[in-house]
């Protein structure tokens, strides 16, 4: 493992998983990416609630809808995971913007931007039928990306 990249969302699962792969790569001297994503509503949403702060406070804040969001939360996110380690883990952040459609393609996309050859990702349990029907953005990860991914199913 070279390059990790562990894609993060704000549970319990996945603060378990990014410790985990943390911990591996400071022990195998590998770079590590964190990486959130947004959906373009939820940019919609934050670009509104920050221009009602900017009117309140007479401020102005760049750039929202971008995927600055998603990497900032990411970057506060495993730094609150980080923190109680001993020894610091080095990390960098990154973030997307996307449907939830075309989730999978986009982390893939992201690893192959960053090159990355490990990921780390949470996956749900469902039936095969669910599968099926709703699509599975961890299985098309591990059948689509070129490289190691670690899953962990909640």
């Amino acid at each position: 493992m070279d390059h990790a990249l562990v894609v993060i969302d704000d549970t319990d699962d996945h603060r378990s998983l990014l410790a985990e792969a943390g911990q591996l790569a400071h022990d195998t001297g590998a770079k590590l990416t964190v990486l959130s994503w947004i959906t373009p509503d939820q940019t919609d949403e934050t670009a509104k609630n920050l221009e009602v702060i900017e009117q309140i406070e007479g401020t102005s804040y760049s750039d929202p809808g971008s995927a600055a969001t998603a990497k900032q939360f990411a970057r506060q996110f495993a730094t609150d995971v980080f923190e109680s380690f001993d020894d610091p883990i080095e990390f960098d952040a990154d973030g997307i913007v996307t449907e939830d459609d075309d989730r999978a393609d986009e982390i893939i996309a992201a690893a192959e931007r960053l090159e990355c050859d490990h990921v780390f990702i949470v996956g749900r349990r469902r039936s095969p039928t669910g599968k099926a029907l709703f699509g599975d953005v961890a299985q098309r990860i591990l059948l689509n990306f070129d490289g190691t991914v670690t899953l962990r199913m909640t």
